[in-house]
């Protein structure tokens, strides 16, 4: 009599060691970059609009200045503005910009360096389960 009515069940997992480590270092340096970036939108939107001389006096001219002025202050009256009639061109905070491009960058790589693990091998489990079906006919 053969073994026919064999039934046979393999079931492997995979656990990849330090996967969470990894998954934090990506999820805080992309946190790093929206957080400069989102500075560095308002630090470019700010020169677009003294460039093209916005009412200061108009609501959100007036955040986007008052929120910029926050981080634009050590840079103040570090470079000369060039200006004609209510334009200006802020060149402070052009290098402003390339400043806190920098921060961020090394910051990144501080947080990368820390905490970013490299891939290992992954752990394989495999467990195999046989019963045997028994039938009469």
């Amino acid at each position: 009599m053969s073994n026919d009515n064999r039934v046979s069940q393999v079931r492997t997992s995979q656990s990849e060691p330090e996967r969470e480590q990894r998954i934090f270092t990506f999820k805080a340096t992309q946190l790093i970059w929206l957080l400069f970036g989102v500075l560095e939108a308002l630090i470019a939107l700010r020169i677009g609009l003294m460039l093209v001389g916005a009412n200061p006096g108009s609501p959100i001219v007036a955040l986007i200045y008052g929120f910029t002025n926050l981080f634009l202050f050590p840079f103040a009256g570090l470079i000369g503005s060039p200006s004609a009639g209510n334009m200006v061109l802020e060149l402070s905070s052009m290098f402003a910009m390339l400043i806190y491009g920098l921060i961020a960058w090394a910051i990144e790589r501080v947080v990368w360096l820390a905490f970013y693990r490299p891939r290992s091998t992954g752990v394989a489990v495999t467990e195999t389960t046989t019963s045997e079906n028994h039938s009469t006919r």
